[in-house]
Protein backbone atom coordinates (compact mmCIF):
# COMPACT_ATOMS: atom_id res chain seq x y z
CA UNK A 1 0.00 0.00 0.00
CA UNK A 2 1.24 3.46 -0.87
CA UNK A 3 2.44 5.60 2.03
CA UNK A 4 1.75 9.33 2.34
CA UNK A 5 3.42 12.35 3.87
CA UNK A 6 0.82 13.94 6.14
CA UNK A 7 0.99 17.38 7.73
CA UNK A 8 -1.27 18.30 10.64
CA UNK A 9 -1.78 22.04 10.96
CA UNK A 10 -2.72 22.82 14.56
CA UNK A 11 -1.18 19.58 15.80
CA UNK A 12 -1.05 20.70 19.45
CA UNK A 13 -4.72 21.73 19.67
CA UNK A 14 -7.61 19.57 20.85
CA UNK A 15 -8.67 18.49 17.36
CA UNK A 16 -5.08 18.09 16.17
CA UNK A 17 -4.31 15.78 19.09
CA UNK A 18 -7.43 13.77 18.28
CA UNK A 19 -6.36 13.54 14.62
CA UNK A 20 -3.11 11.94 15.73
CA UNK A 21 -4.99 9.31 17.73
CA UNK A 22 -7.40 8.59 14.89
CA UNK A 23 -4.62 8.27 12.29
CA UNK A 24 -2.78 5.85 14.55
CA UNK A 25 -5.79 3.77 15.58
CA UNK A 26 -6.98 3.42 11.97
CA UNK A 27 -3.46 2.60 10.74
CA UNK A 28 -3.49 5.28 8.07
CA UNK A 29 -0.59 4.67 5.65
CA UNK A 30 1.89 7.39 6.62
CA UNK A 31 5.51 7.53 5.55
CA UNK A 32 6.15 10.78 7.45
CA UNK A 33 4.05 12.81 9.85
CA UNK A 34 4.74 16.54 10.02
CA UNK A 35 3.14 18.35 12.98
CA UNK A 36 2.81 22.07 12.35
CA UNK A 37 1.79 24.83 14.75
CA UNK A 38 2.40 28.44 15.70
CA UNK A 39 5.61 29.79 17.18
CA UNK A 40 4.50 29.23 20.77
CA UNK A 41 4.29 25.47 20.15
CA UNK A 42 7.56 25.06 18.26
CA UNK A 43 9.93 22.96 20.34
CA UNK A 44 7.19 20.80 21.77
CA UNK A 45 6.97 17.18 20.71
CA UNK A 46 4.07 14.93 19.87
CA UNK A 47 4.12 11.15 20.12
CA UNK A 48 2.95 9.16 17.12
CA UNK A 49 3.31 5.39 16.84
CA UNK A 50 5.75 5.42 19.74
CA UNK A 51 8.00 8.04 18.19
CA UNK A 52 8.53 11.56 19.54
CA UNK A 53 8.25 14.05 16.70
CA UNK A 54 9.17 17.73 17.10
CA UNK A 55 6.53 20.31 16.23
CA UNK A 56 7.58 22.50 13.32
CA UNK A 57 6.66 26.09 12.59
CA UNK A 58 3.72 26.58 10.27
CA UNK A 59 5.28 28.39 7.33
CA UNK A 60 4.95 28.62 3.56
CA UNK A 61 7.85 26.23 3.06
CA UNK A 62 6.49 23.58 5.41
CA UNK A 63 4.39 21.81 2.77
CA UNK A 64 7.13 20.83 0.35
CA UNK A 65 6.57 17.17 -0.54
CA UNK A 66 3.39 16.86 1.57
CA UNK A 67 0.55 14.77 0.13
CA UNK A 68 -2.20 15.54 2.66
CA UNK A 69 -2.70 18.60 4.84
CA UNK A 70 -5.11 18.12 7.74
CA UNK A 71 -5.90 21.67 8.87
CA UNK A 72 -7.38 22.53 12.25
CA UNK A 73 -5.95 25.88 13.24
CA UNK A 74 -8.79 28.30 12.51
CA UNK A 75 -10.18 29.99 9.42
CA UNK A 76 -7.52 32.68 9.11
CA UNK A 77 -4.69 30.13 9.07
CA UNK A 78 -6.59 28.01 6.54
CA UNK A 79 -7.16 30.98 4.25
CA UNK A 80 -3.48 31.91 4.45
CA UNK A 81 -1.87 28.50 4.19
CA UNK A 82 -4.45 26.31 2.45
CA UNK A 83 -3.70 27.68 -1.03
CA UNK A 84 0.03 27.48 -0.23
CA UNK A 85 -0.28 23.79 0.61
CA UNK A 86 -2.23 23.26 -2.64
CA UNK A 87 0.48 24.96 -4.67
CA UNK A 88 3.02 22.65 -3.06
CA UNK A 89 0.98 19.64 -4.22
CA UNK A 90 -0.97 18.75 -1.08
CA UNK A 91 -4.68 18.06 -0.84
CA UNK A 92 -6.08 20.11 2.04
CA UNK A 93 -8.80 18.74 4.31
CA UNK A 94 -9.83 21.77 6.30
CA UNK A 95 -11.66 21.69 9.63
CA UNK A 96 -12.36 25.44 9.80
CA UNK A 97 -15.22 27.48 8.37
CA UNK A 98 -12.95 29.06 5.74
CA UNK A 99 -14.08 27.09 2.69
CA UNK A 100 -17.26 25.30 3.75
CA UNK A 101 -19.71 27.46 1.86
CA UNK A 102 -17.52 28.08 -1.19
CA UNK A 103 -19.66 26.53 -3.97
CA UNK A 104 -16.84 24.64 -5.68
CA UNK A 105 -15.43 23.19 -2.44
CA UNK A 106 -16.98 19.86 -1.38
CA UNK A 107 -18.38 19.82 2.16
CA UNK A 108 -18.26 16.17 3.11
CA UNK A 109 -19.57 13.66 5.61
CA UNK A 110 -18.32 10.43 3.98
CA UNK A 111 -21.28 8.25 5.00
CA UNK A 112 -23.67 10.86 3.61
CA UNK A 113 -22.22 12.45 0.46
CA UNK A 114 -18.82 10.97 -0.40
CA UNK A 115 -19.77 11.12 -4.10
CA UNK A 116 -19.01 14.86 -4.15
CA UNK A 117 -15.33 14.22 -3.37
CA UNK A 118 -14.73 13.72 -7.08
CA UNK A 119 -15.38 17.41 -7.64
CA UNK A 120 -12.60 18.72 -5.40
CA UNK A 121 -9.84 20.95 -6.74
CA UNK A 122 -7.35 20.52 -3.93
CA UNK A 123 -9.45 21.54 -0.93
CA UNK A 124 -12.16 19.57 0.88
CA UNK A 125 -14.06 21.15 3.76
CA UNK A 126 -14.78 19.28 6.98
CA UNK A 127 -18.21 20.45 8.22
CA UNK A 128 -19.21 22.10 11.47
CA UNK A 129 -19.33 19.53 14.28
CA UNK A 130 -23.01 20.03 15.07
CA UNK A 131 -23.90 19.82 11.37
CA UNK A 132 -22.01 16.52 11.02
CA UNK A 133 -23.85 14.98 13.97
CA UNK A 134 -27.19 16.28 12.69
CA UNK A 135 -26.64 14.95 9.17
CA UNK A 136 -25.52 11.54 10.42
CA UNK A 137 -28.85 11.20 12.26
CA UNK A 138 -31.04 12.62 9.50
CA UNK A 139 -29.46 11.17 6.35
CA UNK A 140 -30.75 7.62 6.96
CA UNK A 141 -34.32 8.95 7.05
CA UNK A 142 -34.30 10.38 3.54
CA UNK A 143 -35.17 6.94 2.15
CA UNK A 144 -38.41 6.86 4.17
CA UNK A 145 -40.14 9.98 2.86
CA UNK A 146 -39.45 13.53 1.74
CA UNK A 147 -38.06 15.63 4.57
CA UNK A 148 -39.82 18.97 4.66
CA UNK A 149 -38.46 20.64 7.80
CA UNK A 150 -35.89 20.18 10.57
CA UNK A 151 -36.00 21.77 14.01
CA UNK A 152 -32.79 21.20 15.97
CA UNK A 153 -31.64 22.32 19.40
CA UNK A 154 -28.03 21.58 20.29
CA UNK A 155 -26.35 21.01 23.65
CA UNK A 156 -22.71 21.60 22.75
CA UNK A 157 -19.81 20.54 24.93
CA UNK A 158 -16.77 22.64 25.77
CA UNK A 159 -14.63 20.51 23.44
CA UNK A 160 -16.11 22.52 20.59
CA UNK A 161 -14.30 25.59 21.88
CA UNK A 162 -10.93 23.88 22.23
CA UNK A 163 -8.58 22.53 24.87
CA UNK A 164 -8.49 25.76 26.88
CA UNK A 165 -12.28 25.78 27.16
CA UNK A 166 -12.26 22.20 28.41
CA UNK A 167 -9.68 23.14 31.02
CA UNK A 168 -11.77 26.17 32.02
CA UNK A 169 -14.71 23.86 32.76
CA UNK A 170 -12.52 21.63 34.93
CA UNK A 171 -10.98 24.58 36.78
CA UNK A 172 -14.30 26.35 37.35
CA UNK A 173 -15.96 23.15 38.55
CA UNK A 174 -13.21 22.50 41.09
CA UNK A 175 -13.28 26.14 42.19
CA UNK A 176 -17.05 26.24 42.51
CA UNK A 177 -17.08 23.08 44.65
CA UNK A 178 -14.44 24.70 46.86
CA UNK A 179 -16.70 27.73 47.33
CA UNK A 180 -15.09 30.07 44.79
CA UNK A 181 -17.02 32.12 42.26
CA UNK A 182 -16.05 31.13 38.68
CA UNK A 183 -14.00 33.66 36.70
CA UNK A 184 -14.66 33.36 32.95
CA UNK A 185 -11.72 33.61 30.56
CA UNK A 186 -12.38 31.57 27.42
CA UNK A 187 -16.14 32.05 27.62
CA UNK A 188 -17.95 35.28 28.44
CA UNK A 189 -20.05 33.54 31.11
CA UNK A 190 -19.20 30.90 33.72
CA UNK A 191 -19.46 27.45 32.14
CA UNK A 192 -19.41 25.31 35.30
CA UNK A 193 -22.95 24.33 36.35
CA UNK A 194 -24.30 26.61 33.63
CA UNK A 195 -25.45 26.78 30.02
CA UNK A 196 -25.83 29.69 27.63
CA UNK A 197 -26.43 30.65 24.01
CA UNK A 198 -23.54 29.45 21.88
CA UNK A 199 -20.53 31.72 22.24
CA UNK A 200 -20.62 33.14 18.73
CA UNK A 201 -21.78 36.52 17.49
CA UNK A 202 -25.48 37.22 17.09
CA UNK A 203 -26.06 38.17 13.47
CA UNK A 204 -28.70 40.55 12.03
CA UNK A 205 -31.16 37.69 11.46
CA UNK A 206 -31.24 37.03 15.22
CA UNK A 207 -29.39 33.72 14.99
CA UNK A 208 -25.86 33.28 16.29
CA UNK A 209 -23.06 32.34 13.91
CA UNK A 210 -23.12 28.68 14.96
CA UNK A 211 -26.83 28.39 14.23
CA UNK A 212 -26.37 29.92 10.80
CA UNK A 213 -23.51 27.49 10.07
CA UNK A 214 -25.57 24.48 11.11
CA UNK A 215 -28.48 25.50 8.90
CA UNK A 216 -26.46 26.42 5.81
CA UNK A 217 -24.07 23.48 6.01
CA UNK A 218 -26.83 20.94 6.58
CA UNK A 219 -28.54 22.09 3.39
CA UNK A 220 -25.28 21.72 1.47
CA UNK A 221 -24.34 18.30 2.90
CA UNK A 222 -27.80 16.83 2.35
CA UNK A 223 -27.98 18.52 -1.08
CA UNK A 224 -31.30 20.07 -0.12
CA UNK A 225 -30.76 23.80 -0.78
CA UNK A 226 -34.37 24.72 -0.01
CA UNK A 227 -34.73 22.63 3.15
CA UNK A 228 -36.66 24.43 5.87
CA UNK A 229 -34.54 24.27 8.99
CA UNK A 230 -34.20 26.21 12.23
CA UNK A 231 -31.54 25.77 14.89
CA UNK A 232 -30.94 26.85 18.47
CA UNK A 233 -27.36 26.22 19.61
CA UNK A 234 -26.48 26.18 23.31
CA UNK A 235 -23.18 25.66 25.12
CA UNK A 236 -23.44 23.28 28.10
CA UNK A 237 -21.10 22.21 30.89
CA UNK A 238 -19.93 18.86 29.53
CA UNK A 239 -16.38 18.12 28.44
CA UNK A 240 -16.95 16.34 25.14
CA UNK A 241 -19.72 14.89 22.96
CA UNK A 242 -22.47 17.19 21.73
CA UNK A 243 -26.17 16.37 22.05
CA UNK A 244 -29.01 17.41 19.77
CA UNK A 245 -32.78 17.32 19.95
CA UNK A 246 -34.08 16.87 16.40
CA UNK A 247 -37.61 17.15 15.05
CA UNK A 248 -37.95 15.79 11.50
CA UNK A 249 -41.07 16.70 9.54
CA UNK A 250 -41.90 14.45 6.58
CA UNK A 251 -44.39 14.83 3.76
CA UNK A 252 -46.34 11.85 5.12
CA UNK A 253 -46.62 9.70 8.22
CA UNK A 254 -43.54 7.58 8.93
CA UNK A 255 -43.70 4.79 11.49
CA UNK A 256 -41.34 4.84 14.47
CA UNK A 257 -40.08 1.34 13.67
CA UNK A 258 -39.18 2.42 10.14
CA UNK A 259 -36.96 5.10 11.66
CA UNK A 260 -35.31 2.59 13.99
CA UNK A 261 -34.58 0.19 11.12
CA UNK A 262 -33.12 2.99 8.99
CA UNK A 263 -30.89 4.15 11.85
CA UNK A 264 -29.81 0.60 12.69
CA UNK A 265 -28.73 -0.07 9.11
CA UNK A 266 -26.81 3.16 8.50
CA UNK A 267 -23.00 3.10 8.90
CA UNK A 268 -21.57 5.27 11.65
CA UNK A 269 -24.72 5.57 13.75
CA UNK A 270 -25.77 3.45 16.72
CA UNK A 271 -29.36 2.97 17.78
CA UNK A 272 -29.74 3.52 21.54
CA UNK A 273 -33.48 3.55 22.16
CA UNK A 274 -34.28 1.55 25.30
CA UNK A 275 -37.58 2.85 26.65
CA UNK A 276 -37.92 0.15 29.33
CA UNK A 277 -34.72 1.30 31.03
CA UNK A 278 -34.97 4.98 30.05
CA UNK A 279 -31.60 4.53 28.36
CA UNK A 280 -30.99 6.93 25.52
CA UNK A 281 -28.01 8.82 24.05
CA UNK A 282 -25.91 10.72 26.56
CA UNK A 283 -22.50 12.39 26.31
CA UNK A 284 -20.86 10.19 28.96
CA UNK A 285 -21.38 7.18 26.71
CA UNK A 286 -20.87 8.86 23.34
CA UNK A 287 -17.54 10.41 24.39
CA UNK A 288 -14.49 8.77 22.77
CA UNK A 289 -16.78 6.77 20.45
CA UNK A 290 -16.74 6.93 16.66
CA UNK A 291 -20.46 6.34 16.23
CA UNK A 292 -23.23 8.91 16.57
CA UNK A 293 -25.80 7.62 19.06
CA UNK A 294 -29.49 8.04 18.13
CA UNK A 295 -32.54 7.40 20.31
CA UNK A 296 -35.67 8.85 21.98
CA UNK A 297 -37.42 8.07 18.69
CA UNK A 298 -41.09 8.97 18.99
CA UNK A 299 -43.92 10.52 17.02
CA UNK A 300 -44.54 14.24 17.42
CA UNK A 301 -47.91 14.19 19.16
CA UNK A 302 -48.75 17.64 17.85
CA UNK A 303 -47.85 16.84 14.24
CA UNK A 304 -48.18 13.18 13.19
CA UNK A 305 -46.01 13.63 10.08
CA UNK A 306 -43.01 14.45 12.32
CA UNK A 307 -40.62 12.32 14.38
CA UNK A 308 -38.55 13.42 17.38
CA UNK A 309 -35.07 12.08 18.16
CA UNK A 310 -32.28 12.74 20.63
CA UNK A 311 -28.69 12.34 19.46
CA UNK A 312 -25.21 12.40 20.94
CA UNK A 313 -21.85 12.35 19.17
CA UNK A 314 -18.26 13.05 20.13
CA UNK A 315 -17.40 16.47 18.75
CA UNK A 316 -13.67 15.77 18.68
CA UNK A 317 -14.06 12.46 16.85
CA UNK A 318 -16.91 12.17 14.35
CA UNK A 319 -17.56 15.89 14.72
CA UNK A 320 -14.01 16.76 13.67
CA UNK A 321 -10.93 14.49 13.59
CA UNK A 322 -12.50 11.19 12.58
CA UNK A 323 -14.53 12.78 9.79
CA UNK A 324 -11.41 14.46 8.40
CA UNK A 325 -9.43 11.20 8.43
CA UNK A 326 -12.34 9.37 6.80
CA UNK A 327 -12.26 11.94 4.01
CA UNK A 328 -8.53 11.28 3.58
CA UNK A 329 -9.21 7.54 3.48
CA UNK A 330 -11.83 8.01 0.77
CA UNK A 331 -9.48 10.17 -1.29
CA UNK A 332 -6.22 8.24 -0.90
CA UNK A 333 -6.76 4.76 0.50
CA UNK A 334 -10.08 3.40 -0.83
CA UNK A 335 -9.45 1.33 -3.91
CA UNK A 336 -5.66 1.75 -3.69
Amino acid sequence: MKQYRVAIVGATGAVGAEMLQVLESRNFPISELIPLASERSVGKTIVFRGESIPVQLLSKGAFRGVDIGLFSAGASRSLEFGPVANEAGAVVIDNSSAFRMVPQVPLVVPEVNSHVLGTHSGIVANPNCAAIILCMAVAPLRQLAEIRRLVVSTYQSTSGAGAMAMQELLDQTAGYLAGNEPTPAVFKWPIAFNLFSHNTKILPNGYNDEENKVMAETRKILEMPHLKITATCVRVSTLRAHCESINVEFDRVVEEEQVRVAIRNFPGVRLQDDRDNNHFPMPREAAFQDDVFVGRIRRDLGFPEAIDMFVSGDQLRKGAALNAVQIAEQLFVAGS
